[in-house]
């Protein structure tokens, strides 16, 4: 009993420093920095993929490391790329300290449990890709590589990683058709102060929001199947991210004006994450 007590007292204290951490002024601002940098991403990832569509793109679909590569190339890139990574490494933070502390009310329940455990794991995602910016800010990495592939056979070589693979698969597509829920519910209004938003803002988040996470949710099923494949074929290389997903829906028929609708919906998708930025209901407190 007095372990528990220990162990249950440790725990408190853990959230408790978490829910400070969460509310401090500088891991508020980061993490607005970082919602914002996530949105110019796939904003800028939209206007790319909508140039390929309309045949004058290059080879290949953008994926965000492309955008970054864009980025880099652009005047005073390199620092932009810095304010980028300091942001989603604020995001990381911010993002950990709410799963621990559950700043957003989620509970203790399995539901609120596995939607604290998202954060957490979108943290962690979004961290990563906060590392892969920092690295090419210092002009010691690159925007290209086969990440997706990369980290499919690393996991695949575990015991029990073909599995692992088949259940990351799983986990994704379910994130994708939660996000067509949370379009059709508009949960995401939720984490929006609409009060300070202006009418104009109001009468456009909705509808921009609803076709940005559809667009999202259709990108993320298809990334979900390739990992599904590649671990059912025991191949590392059928695993495909954000570029395999687009060159996937540019094959189909009418691929382009298809991916045209995506590219479109996934720049609604950064706007969405700019309003985020700006509006969320936990940051604004």
């Amino acid at each position: 009993m007095a372990q528990y007590r220990t162990t249950r007292g440790l725990q408190n204290e853990a959230q408790r420093a978490a829910g400070e951490a969460a509310q401090h002024p500088w891991v508020k601002i980061l993490a607005r920095v970082g919602l914002a940098a996530i949105g110019m991403v796939y904003i800028l990832v939209g206007a790319l993929a909508l140039q390929l569509a309309m045949g004058s793109g290059g080879e290949g679909a953008p994926d965000k490391e492309m955008a970054l590569q864009q980025i880099q190339e652009a005047p005073l890139g390199r620092f932009i790329l810095g304010l980028i990574a300091l942001g989603l490494f604020g995001y990381l933070v911010w993002r950990l300290t709410e799963a621990i502390a559950d700043t957003e009310g989620e509970g203790n329940e399995p539901k609120g449990l596995g939607k604290r455990a998202g954060h957490a794991i979108g943290g962690l995602v979004y961290g990563g890709f906060g590392l892969q910016a920092a690295l090419m800010a210092f002009g010691t990495g690159s925007g290209g590589g086969s990440g997706q592939q990369e980290w499919t056979a690393r996991l695949m070589s575990l015991p029990l990683g073909r599995w692992l693979v088949g259940l990351a698969g799983l986990c994704v597509i379910g994130y994708g058709v939660y996000q067509f829920y949370e379009a059709w519910k508009q949960i995401y209004r939720e984490r929006l102060s609409y009060n300070q938003m202006s009418a104009t803002e109001r009468r456009w988040i909705d509808p921009l929001s609803k076709i940005g996470l559809v667009a999202h949710g259709i990108v993320l099923g298809l990334i979900g199947i390739f990992v599904i494949l590649a671990a059912y074929r025991f191949n590392p290389e059928e695993a495909q991210g954000l570029s395999g997903a687009l060159n996937e829906i540019a094959r189909q028929p009418f691929g382009p004006w298809l991916l045209g609708l995506v590219a479109i919906g996934l720049a609604c998708y950064g706007v969405n994450k700019l309003a985020e930025g700006r509006y969320h209901r936990v940051l604004a407190r």
